[in-house]
């Protein structure tokens, strides 16, 4: 019997087209730092501490750290030099993003159903962005205050999809094993690798991600209701 229900955030609590979504968020906060940076070189060095967040592979160091270990040299700037702008972008442009988005009454159906039946719940959303775009995001979906064990975020988590180390992590924070979670997203790549470490894994059907290869087991599938169906039923992966 599970213990513990890993959920995805974009594509999967929070419908949404990642890649629409992704590329105007890049375009906003790049006309924000242009009077700091040129845009277009803003754009390269985001994308390439990103790149470095999702290779590490060093479990001494926090995403954030990491980041900043490749963004600060390759722009040549100070941290107080930007990070402020950064911040006001996260907590006063960001949340009008929410448009891009189509929450649906479901997610909080399905975690609150969850909670009930005595699961401990993470948001496993890949922590490449800072807490407060991750928290906003959350509040689009209506869930910002549903007592979640653990939201991974940049700032606390040491490794990112698709490293297995990324499920390791979450469930050694939880305080379970690998066998004893469920991993619930919409990519059949980044979220559904978590089986090769002996998580069951749920494919949420309606914007799912698939790269093609490589292929990882997939336990069940289906829409947010029917996911809410299965658990309020108790079938399948989620019978006691």
């Amino acid at each position: 019997m599970a213990k513990a229900l890993l959920f995805d955030l974009d594509g999967t609590l929070l419908p949404m087209d990642t890649d629409q979504f992704i590329k105007n968020y890049i375009a906003e906060l790049a006309s924000r730092v242009a009077h700091i940076i040129d845009p277009n070189y803003f754009v390269k060095a985001l994308w390439a501490s990103t790149d470095a967040m999702m290779k590490n592979v060093d479990s001494t160091k926090r995403n954030e750290q990491v980041f900043e270990e490749t963004f600060l040299p390759m722009t040549s700037l100070k941290k107080e030099e930007i990070w402020p702008t950064l911040d006001d972008f996260y907590e006063s442009t960001f949340p009008t993003f929410s448009h891009l988005t189509k929450p649906t009454s479901m997610a909080k159906q399905v975690v609150e159903e969850a909670i009930k039946q005595g699961y401990k719940l993470a948001v496993a959303t890949n922590p490449v962005f800072p807490k407060a775009a991750i928290y906003h995001r959350l509040k689009w979906a209506e869930i910002a205050e549903v007592p979640f064990e653990l939201v991974t975020v940049y700032e606390n988590m040491t490794f990112t999809k698709p490293h297995v180390e990324y499920y390791h992590e979450i469930s050694k924070q939880l305080g379970v094993t690998p066998e004893d979670c469920i991993m619930i997203g919409n990519d059949k790549q980044e979220d559904m690798v978590a089986s090769s470490i002996g998580m069951k894994t749920f494919l949420v059907e309606g914007h799912v991600i698939d790269r093609g290869e490589p292929r990882y087991s997939i336990d069940d599938h289906g829409t947010l209701e029917e996911l809410y169906s299965k658990l309020t039923k108790q079938e399948g992966l989620f019978s006691k």
